[in-house]
């Protein structure tokens, strides 16, 4: 006589003991406890602050290109602006001289970062005894377009009340302001790639651009007195 034997279902405890007899697995896997589950957790957080990560390193690596450029920028232009200012000329001199100021000395900031960067990655390598391996141009020239855009977009905002709706006698009296402005905005932005308070990087800038911005008015009108004596 054929005895059938019956079929009992497995208990959890009983097909996880036999899972882990089986198969090389740890127990953590098929139960996580607190631990586990916290640091998977972590994981999952630091790979969702890691798709914010390129920006904040993008501002870390570019912050001295984009603030040089800006600031020499803001003070060269203004520079043009006091030296024209102080001499008289027609408004449309300013636009002249300042546009003209703004692709030279823009392209050339820019082309001296580039070969600067260049040059001591060359150095660099040189000095690791791998004089053999050519340095990235790509990385240099994104640093010399980072500088050259950063003189260009803030070097123009000293021409924006000579060629906005203001009085003629108030041109130059605007273009201060906005000077100033722009100098403690460019200061406050370094925040993004420092740990300084915005208002001490915008004050700190504000001091410093105005004081090359007061020595610039006074060289021009310095210069525009001794051009019109006839020295």
């Amino acid at each position: 006589m054929a005895f059938r034997q019956r079929e009992v279902p497995l208990s959890e405890a009983t097909w996880m003991r036999e899972v882990d007899e089986d198969v090389d697995v740890p127990r953590s896997a098929l139960h996580p406890d607190r631990r586990t589950r916290r640091a998977a957790a972590q994981r999952a957080a630091s790979g969702a602050g890691a798709l914010l990560a390129p920006a904040r390193h993008w501002a870390r690596v570019y912050v001295r290109d984009l603030v040089y450029g800006a600031n020499d920028g803001i003070i060269t232009t203004f520079a043009v602006v006091a030296g024209v200012a102080g001499a008289s000329l027609p408004a449309s001199v300013v636009l002249i001289l300042g546009v003209a100021n703004l692709v030279a000395d823009g392209i050339s900031m820019g082309a001296s970062n580039y070969l600067g960067i260049l040059s001591e990655e060359h150095a660099d390598h040189a000095a690791a005894g791998a004089a053999d391996e050519v340095p990235s141009r790509a990385g240099a020239l994104r640093h010399g377009l980072a500088t050259f855009v950063a003189f260009a977009l803030a070097g123009a905002i000293p021409l924006v009340a000579y060629v906005a709706p203001v009085p003629l006698a108030s041109r130059f009296t605007a273009a201060t302001v906005l000077t100033l402005g722009a100098l403690f905005g460019v200061g406050a932005a370094r925040t993004f790639a420092t740990r300084k308070p915005w208002w001490t990087s915008g004050l700190e800038m504000l001091v410093v651009g105005a004081g090359a911005a007061a020595v610039a008015y006074w060289i021009g009108d310095l210069v525009s007195k001794a051009v019109g004596t006839g020295i």
